[in-house]
């Protein structure tokens, strides 16, 4: 599992490269290229912080507590100020809690998320995690919107070796849930795993259709625990920030699951969704095989961001 983990560090790093020379870069020629902290000091951080993509209201904050230290600990040397700025990073991405519930007892885990941000992808790998910690995982394809979805989620439920209850192409994706519900009672199941479609562009429908699943699964499943995941793409920035937001206005959402960050120049962004709506990016993915969804680790990310080796603490 170490072994694991060491070697998904390092494929964030690889993958996390773009968002580094995007910000890191930047960084390194403003401390070196300054002599004292001034106003153009800051303005300069602030500009490299936002076109990062971690966000106007995470950059202000993170400069503003910048700011404070540097002048409580009287520093005067640019060079100084690195170690402060990662921290600051660090705790903006605090969020009160990350805990995986639904890993502790019988849940429903609901995914929603536009089309083409990995959605089904997340869904099949999260399956096949869960398996691998021994739980009875049932899939329900309740995206009936999207044709091939459904075939997608079969392929996954192969993989991952775990049960799939679908319906027809425009069935009502709640009646997939109330049948999946009955398969996951029947066969004792730990997790019910809902893969759901995501149309942002007309939220009234999207409501209506989250709601009556929720109907569903409190009336037919209240003993089950339910958790909210949104899954957003990595690579499209504050875009993807936008969509949480309207997401978190529809559903009731518990974490965010951060897809293609193997490659994005866009990283910034996971700081910027955990600070400014205080929901938990609880899983990001680095690429296709099952193995590359890992849960998230924010110190681990921003040491990733800036290549800083656990260990020594120093840059790689």
């Amino acid at each position: 599992m170490a072994e694991e983990k060491k070697g998904f560090f390092k494929r964030l790093v690889s993958g996390l490269a773009k968002t580094r020379d995007n910000i890191v870069a930047g960084f390194d020629s403003i401390f070196s290229g300054y002599s004292s902290i001034d106003e153009d000091f800051y303005e300069e951080l602030e500009e490299i912080l936002i076109m990062g993509d971690i966000g106007i209201n995470a950059t202000t904050s993170i400069l503003e507590n910048l700011k404070q230290q540097v002048a409580e600990k009287h520093i005067k040397e640019p060079m100084e100020c690195k170690q402060l700025l990662i921290d600051s990073i660090k705790e903006q991405m605090y969020v009160d809690s990350t805990e995986y519930e639904f890993e502790n007892r019988k849940s429903v885990i609901l995914v929603i998320g536009v089309n083409g941000v990995g959605k089904t992808t997340s869904v099949g790998k999260l399956a096949g995690k869960l398996k691998d910690q021994g739980k009875k995982v049932i899939l329900a394809a309740a995206d009936t919107f999207r044709a091939a979805a459904g075939e997608q989620l079969t392929q996954w439920a192969n993989r991952a070796g775990v049960e799939i209850i679908g319906g027809q192409p425009g069935a009502d994706p709640a009646s997939v849930v109330y049948d999946a519900v009955s398969a996951a009672k029947a066969r004792n199941a730990d997790v019910l795993l809902c893969d759901t479609a995501g149309r942002l562009h007309n939220k009234k429908n999207l409501m209506e259709e989250l709601r009556k699943i929720y109907r569903i699964l409190e009336r037919e499943y209240p003993e089950a625990y339910l958790e909210t995941l949104v899954v957003l793409d990595g690579t499209t920035g504050q875009n993807a920030l936008v969509q949480a937001k309207q997401f978190s206005e529809v559903a009731d959402v518990n974490g965010i699951i951060l897809t293609k960050f193997d490659g994005t120049a866009k990283g910034g962004i996971a700081v910027a969704i955990q600070s400014e709506l205080d929901i938990p990016v609880k899983y990001i993915g680095v690429g296709e095989s099952i193995d590359d969804l890992q849960k998230f680790d924010a110190d681990a990310f921003v040491d990733a961001l800036f290549d800083i080796d656990t260990k020594t603490g120093q840059n790689t």
